[in-house]
């Protein structure tokens, strides 16, 4: 099994990012998708994250401005981020449940001017 995120980077605030999560050896479109995001020196959180059917799922504090779709051809799922605040700066991660939590390593995203 094999997460892999890409995307990041640093934005001016106000600015937005697509994030992506490629998947392989997991059956993907049966799976719900999560997106997660860990700021220095706090605890992971959720993010986002997408079921098998499509229904998306947003934390309170990215609502409105941030959008989770999915590929399952592609096996892919990607956060469109857009009006980035300074707070949003952290390491985003995708997980796949599959018996067990996989991860990816994830990618940084840094929103500052």
């Amino acid at each position: 099994v094999q997460l892999v995120e890409s995307g990041g980077g640093l934005v001016q605030p106000g600015g937005s990012l697509t994030l992506s999560c490629a998947a392989s050896g997991i059956p993907f479109s049966i799976n719900t998708v999560s997106w997660y995001r860990q700021a220095a020196g706090k605890e992971r959180e959720l993010v986002a994250e997408i079921n098998s059917g499509g229904r998306q799922t947003y934390a309170d504090s990215v609502k409105g401005r941030f959008t989770i779709s999915r590929d399952n051809v592609k096996k892919t799922v990607s956060l469109q981020m857009n009006g980035l605040k300074p707070e949003d700066t952290a390491v985003y991660y995708c997980k796949m449940p599959w018996g067990r939590d996989y991860w990816g390593q994830g990618t940084q995203v840094t929103v500052d001017s």
